[in-house]
């Protein structure tokens, strides 16, 4: 069995994290992280609450696969991947970072490296990537045309 994770907030489901979650159902069994209300509550706008998050996510994930998703609640920034055994990590340029501290952390615990699959941003019509954030303000909507 091939395992794949991936995490994030998926606040306001959009382009870009259907292409990550696309590009990571294609590599194997999938495990995805989502971020809980607390850690959520660190970010710079208001996020949607984890069950709607969780919601989204579901409904979302059996259109593309015809099967519920696992989700687990990230409480931390590692979650299960400083612990279980994964083949890839899909993740992308913002958080590529994030995926090498995790293998350097792996490799410290005597843990075999995950390898990470980065999966290009989805650009919104004005070139700039497609976030929660700029839809959260108002830029964008959730395909990226222009608001």
């Amino acid at each position: 069995m091939t395992c794949v994770a991936i995490g994030g907030t998926f606040d306001v489901l959009h382009d870009g994290h259907k292409a990550l979650l696309k590009k990571a159902h294609t590599l194997g069994d999938v495990i995805i992280g989502l971020v809980s209300d607390e850690m959520a509550g660190e970010k710079i706008h208001v996020v949607n609450t984890y069950n709607s998050r969780k919601k989204s996510l579901i409904a979302y994930i059996e259109t593309l696969t015809g099967a519920p998703p696992l989700i687990i609640a990230l409480s931390d920034p590692y979650g299960p991947a400083l612990e279980k055994k994964f083949d890839y990590i899909v993740v992308s340029p913002d958080t590529h970072a994030a995926a090498e501290q995790i293998n350097a952390l792996r490799l410290q615990r005597g843990l075999p490296l995950i390898t990470i699959v980065c999966v290009d941003f989805v650009l919104a019509q004005d070139g700039k990537p497609i976030s929660s954030t700029r839809i959260h303000n108002g830029e964008i909507d959730e395909h990226g045309v222009l608001l």
